[in-house]
C-alpha cells in the first residue's frame, strides 16, 4: 500500500515505514506535510516492499510497533537488514522507538526487557547530553510506550538519557538517528492508545489514564516545539555541519551554539 501527497512538490518525498493497517504517523507527518513534503507510506508486514535505494527520496523513518525488534518474522529481519541502504548512503533516517531499536539491531546491539521489568508508558523525564543541547532545546519529559530499550555501539553518540531506559534518543554517522519515545503521538492519539491497550497499564512503570491526561496538558506543547525544532535539523542536514565531532558518545560540542527553541505555530495538543 503505497499513498503519495502533494505529488509534484520540489521538496521530494519522504519514506514512511508504518507496521500496522490502521496506524498513522501522527503528528510527525502532519508537520512533514506542512513543510512541503510527499509521504510514502509502506507497511512492510502487509507486503509493501522498501526500495533499494533512498536517492528518490530525502529521508526515511521508520515508526513503532506493538512487535519486538527480536522477533523472527521474516518481514522484521528484512526491515532490520534495509536500514544498511540509509546507512550506507547517509540519508537522513529517524528510527522510532520499534525504528530505533530495530537500527541498534542492525548495528549489532541488543535490544532487551528491564532488568527490573519495568515498562515506560506515558510521560517520563529524559535528560539531553551536551551533544543533544547542542542539537536543539528539549522537552523535560517525551511521550513513552515500551517495555524493551536498547544498547550502546560503536559510533553512536547518545543525545538523551533516562532514568529507566538510559538511551533515549541516539545518533549514529552524520544522519541516522533514533528516539526511545513517541513525538508522533497527539493528545488525541494518546486517548486512543490508552483505550485500545487499556490493559498494559497494569505493568510497572505504566501511568494510568488520569495520570497521563495530567501531563500531557504540561508537556506536550514542549514536545510539539522539540519536534518542530528536531524536523527542521534533521531535513535540512544542519546536523551533520554542526555535530561531527569525534570522541565518546555525549561528548561536548565545542562552542557550538544551541540551536534556536522554535516558536510553536500549532495549538496544543493538535492532531
Amino acid at each position: 500500500m503505497l499513498h503519495s501527497h502533494a505529488a509534484g512538490n520540489p521538496h521530494g518525498r519522504i519514506l514512511i515505514v508504518l507496521h500496522r493497517e490502521q496506524s498513522s504517523p501522527g503528528r510527525v507527518g502532519r508537520l512533514l506535510l506542512q513543510r512541503g513534503y510527499e509521504l510514502d507510506i509502506r507497511r512492510p508486514p502487509l507486503g509493501d516492499p522498501l526500495p533499494t535505494t533512498l536517492r528518490d527520496h530525502a529521508g526515511a523513518m521508520i515508526f513503532g510497533g506493538p512487535m519486538s525488534a527480536n522477533d523472527n518474522d521474516a518481514w522484521i529481519r528484512t526491515e532490520t537488514d534495509w536500514i544498511g541502504v540509509a546507512l550506507r548512503e547517509q540519508a537522513p533516517f529517524l528510527g522510532i522507538c520499534l525504528g530505533a531499536q530495530m537500527m541498534i539491531r542492525h548495528l549489532g546491539g541488543n535490544v532487551t526487557t528491564h532488568r527490573d521489568g519495568r515498562a515506560e508508558i506515558g510521560y517520563w523525564p529524559i535528560r539531553p547530553t551536551p551533544l543533544g543541547r547542542a542539537l536543539c532545546q528539549w522537552p523535560e519529559r517525551v511521550y513513552q510506550w515500551h517495555r524493551e530499550g536498547f544498547d550502546s555501539v560503536a559510533g553512536l553518540e547518545r543525545l538523551a538519557a533516562g532514568d529507566e531506559f538510559e538511551n533515549q534518543a541516539v545518533r549514529y554517522g552524520p544522519a541516522a538517528y533514533g528516539v526511545q519515545f513517541h513525538p508522533e503521538v497527539s493528545y488525541q492519539m494518546m486517548r486512543r492508545w490508552t483505550a485500545a491497550a487499556a490493559h498494559k497499564l497494569s505493568a510497572p512503570g505504566a501511568q494510568d489514564i488520569p495520570t497521563q491526561t495530567r501531563e500531557a496538558h504540561r508537556h506536550d506543547r514542549a514536545g510539539v516545539a522539540w519536534l518542530n525544532s528536531f524536523l527542521d535539523t534533521w531535513l535540512t542536514g544542519r546536523a551533520a555541519e554542526s555535530l561531527l565531532v569525534g570522541g565518546k558518545a555525549g561528548s561536548h560540542v565545542g562552542d557550538a551554539k544551541q540551536a534556536p527553541f522554535n516558536r510553536l505555530q500549532h495549538g496544543l495538543m493538535t492532531t
